[in-house]
């Protein structure tokens, strides 16, 4: 995967990465977490956070994918978008530059997830401009 742009739907269960430059799209590529079942609910009567367990071999294998891309938007619906920036600051910080945005996005299909990461790049084009 190495177009100019790539776009990454996730949550802490499986990640959507899109590649595509101006004319082009890759198809889409699904990673899936080893832990994809696993869920936490708070309980009253129970000890822990209720959060999901972060697991790094899966947002490693989202960086695999998504290392040689120049530009990078990072999309989802809850916290895992923000646990992932995260990871990327602790174990790839070199790789940091490449995030350009950081969205709240629920639960798009790949046509809607591309064509919100297309429409997010030319706004943010024209504000780099």
């Amino acid at each position: 995967m190495s177009a100019s742009h790539v776009v990454v739907w996730l949550d802490h269960s499986e990640a959507h990465i899109i590649a595509f430059g101006r004319e082009t799209a890759e198809k889409p590529v699904v990673v899936h977490s080893a832990h994809k079942n696993e869920h936490q609910h708070h309980r009253a009567d129970s000890v822990g956070s209720g959060k999901a367990a972060e697991h790094p071999e899966y947002y490693d294998a989202i960086v695999q994918k998504i290392r040689d891309n120049r530009e990078w938007l990072i999309v989802g619906p809850a916290n895992a978008k923000l646990a992932f920036i995260k990871h990327i600051t602790k174990r790839h910080h070199a790789l940091l530059d490449h995030v350009i945005g950081v969205e709240t996005v629920d639960h798009p299909s790949d046509g809607q997830l591309l064509a919100y990461a297309r429409k997010y790049f030319v706004a943010a084009d024209r504000m780099l401009a």
